[in-house]
């Protein structure tokens, strides 16, 4: 694939997305959520046509101003991170229920998660573009004087797509071990019991609390620290799935933030409805296996992101029907 970056020759989408994303947040935190509250269904689903309606548009702008090669790479992209982000939700439903979070609290929580993400996935997204676009084994061939191969193979994008085969062969036959998981002794619960002291009671929807005079972290800071290491770890198979798509950094980071930003609402869907999602596991592997080998062989032959995407969208069908016509007691 070769990098023709959208923000070098079309620098106005980056201040929509920009400008868009910011506004979106001033609202969702300053006016409709500035009191912690029980989101509703109706809220949820809302704010969840919201966000894709959103992205949506400026798929349109990408079409419009790049081209449909680009539109297909951001549709594929957005697709793919919000079905795997489904497997994060649900772990997110698990930790809520482990620290015992009132509902009302759990927005805030995941807002200022979704905050870190922003700042991560950039992270992941840039830096992963430069490393690839440094390992071509043909580049690292003439560096050291020596002839390349007829098939320019990139290291890390084979190496990416190793693991996410193996990735969704583990996804497949995953079971539920995150039920019973500790989630006060993860990397986030400690990381934050080191630096700070913490209380054993919430304080409304704070994160900090006084107790006897002294300034005192809540369990919900912990939370948010749990919440954030969780997402930094399903990154590992989400941001290598979607260099599979483009090696565009534009494409790739405004699909993601606009897939994550609608996580929020997605969520509370899910809280109620989770069992209605049990074959979900099934199709997230089978997406996983498929991109990985999209990858592994894209040297040798290259999948377009239109055909990528319509694989993705009937699997994602497929697995939700599935789980629609054979669920799951609501108690498993």
């Amino acid at each position: 694939m070769n990098q023709h970056p959208i923000f070098s020759e079309h620098p106005g989408l980056i201040a929509v997305f920009a400008i868009a994303v910011l506004i979106m947040l001033l609202l969702d935190l300053g006016i409709f959520n500035k009191k912690s509250h029980v989101v509703t269904n109706k809220e949820a689903i809302t704010w969840s046509l919201v966000w894709i309606s959103l992205a949506m548009l400026f798929s349109g702008l990408v079409y419009y101003y790049a081209g449909s090669a680009k539109f297909y790479e951001f549709q594929s992209a957005y697709w793919i991170e919000k079905a795997l982000s489904v497997d994060n939700l649900f772990v997110f439903i698990l930790v809520f229920k482990f620290f015992d979070v009132a509902n009302q609290n759990k927005h805030k929580v995941l807002f200022w998660g979704i905050i870190g993400a922003l700042v991560l996935r950039a992270i992941f997204i840039f830096s992963g573009a430069f490393l690839i676009e440094l390992t071509y084994l043909n580049k690292l061939l003439s560096l050291v004087g020596m002839p390349g191969f007829k098939y320019d193979v990139n290291l890390i994008m084979t190496a990416f797509g190793l693991f996410l085969v193996y990735a969704g062969i583990k996804s497949w036959s995953a079971g539920d071990e995150d039920d019973d998981e500790d989630y006060n002794n993860t990397r986030g619960a400690r990381l934050i019991r080191r630096f700070f002291s913490v209380s054993d009671k919430y304080d409304g929807d704070k994160f900090f609390t006084f107790e006897n005079g002294k300034k005192l972290a809540t369990p919900l800071l912990v939370v948010v620290a749990v919440i954030e290491f969780t997402d930094l770890l399903f990154a590992v198979d989400s941001i290598p799935a979607i260099f599979a798509i483009s090696n565009d950094p534009f494409i790739l980071y405004t699909s993601n933030i606009f897939a994550i930003l609608g996580l929020r609402a997605l969520f509370f869907l899910l809280d109620n409805f989770i069992h209605l999602f049990s074959k979900l596991q099934y199709g997230l592997a089978i997406i996983l296996a498929f991109i990985g080998v999209k990858m592994i062989i894209s040297p040798f032959y290259h999948i377009e992101s239109l055909y990528s995407l319509l694989v993705i969208g009937a699997v994602l069908i497929i697995s939700v029907i599935a789980s629609i016509l054979l669920p799951e007691p609501k108690e498993a």
